[in-house]
């Protein structure tokens, strides 16, 4: 049996794009992947030359591509002017309420009352004594005149007056002092007091006040960490774009030829012609040797004579 195969190939140009594929593909496997410019290479142990020299020309083409996509690189937007204020003002405001603790605390003890002591108590103190002293000289006028009067003075009866008089007025300064005293001493006692209250509520206050502050330093780290870690995703894409862009390019290489080669395809068909049989074989030359006898006998139907066989007619 007899095997006739018929090849179909592509466009010429189309089998030259397939080949230049194929020989990209095959050169950039070869190519070792690195993130960092030639200055960030050292050779390892048990590195080869060979090796390390390849992946010192993958880092020259690398510093070259970075360059080349400088303009292409991601970036990230800082802050605006709002954000910036916010900022500034949260940051101002983070501890603004420890002076107000301080003062409140400096404010309790057993001396605390003392800085709650009028600054007046004495001048109202020595105005009051200065004024019972004034009433009780009167009085203790009035007691000679009486004396004078009644024409016992200088007598033991007026002496009598007199120190009684005294002792009782000694005792009522005594006890208004003491009294002014104490009613200072109380009001500050007081003032005391309600400040350790106010101090008490500051306290109770303080952990929420912590909680805000831990919250909004929380916020601001946030922001920052955000602007951060956007920075090195911006930073990492530009290294990934570097370090793949001959991976990519040929990705998109390749893609554009199978599209390319779709459009043009190529086959190979195989056709199958069996031999002849001898019986075929006898067939055929019967049938030959039968034309040629019957046109030798029959000249004048065919046209076909020895003579003609022998010098066939010209056509004019």
């Amino acid at each position: 049996m007899a095997v006739q195969e018929t090849i179909s190939r592509p466009a010429p140009f189309v089998e030259q794009l397939g080949q230049d594929l194929a020989t990209q593909v095959t050169a950039q496997t070869g190519v070792p992947i690195v993130t960092g410019g030639i200055g960030s290479l050292t050779q390892q142990a048990g590195e080869t030359a060979e090796g390390f020299q390849a992946r010192q020309n993958a880092a020259r083409a690398f510093e070259v591509r970075q360059q080349n996509l400088a303009g292409l690189a991601p970036q990230i937007a800082g802050l605006s002017d709002f954000e910036k204020e916010a900022k500034k003002r949260a940051e101002a405001g983070l501890g603004s309420f420890q002076p107000f603790l301080d003062q409140a605390q400096a404010s309790t003890g057993p001396q605390a009352f003392q800085q709650f002591m009028s600054p007046y108590q004495q001048q109202v103190i020595d105005t009051s004594l200065e004024e019972f002293d004034r009433q009780a000289a009167m009085q203790e006028q009035r007691i000679r005149d009486q004396a004078v009067a009644s024409g016992a003075f200088g007598g033991g009866r007026e002496g009598v007056l007199q120190s009684e008089f005294r002792t009782g007025s000694d005792r009522n300064r005594a006890a208004l002092q003491a009294n002014l005293l104490q009613q200072g001493f109380g009001q500050a006692q007081a003032a005391a007091q309600q400040n350790f209250a106010n101090q008490m509520g500051l306290a109770g206050a303080v952990p929420g006040l912590q909680r805000a502050d831990v919250s909004t330093l929380g916020q601001l780290g946030a922001l920052d960490r955000g602007l951060t870690q956007g920075g090195l995703d911006a930073q990492r894409e530009a290294v990934r774009q570097a370090a793949f862009q001959p991976q990519e390019q040929i990705d998109r290489y390749a893609n554009l030829v199978t599209g390319i080669m779709g459009g043009y395809p190529g086959q190979i068909q195989t056709t199958n012609i069996p031999n002849p049989t001898p019986l075929q074989n006898a067939l055929a030359i019967g049938s030959t040797a039968a034309g040629i006898y019957g046109a030798l006998n029959n000249p004048s139907g065919s046209g076909f004579t020895a003579a003609n066989l022998l010098n066939p007619p010209r056509v004019a």
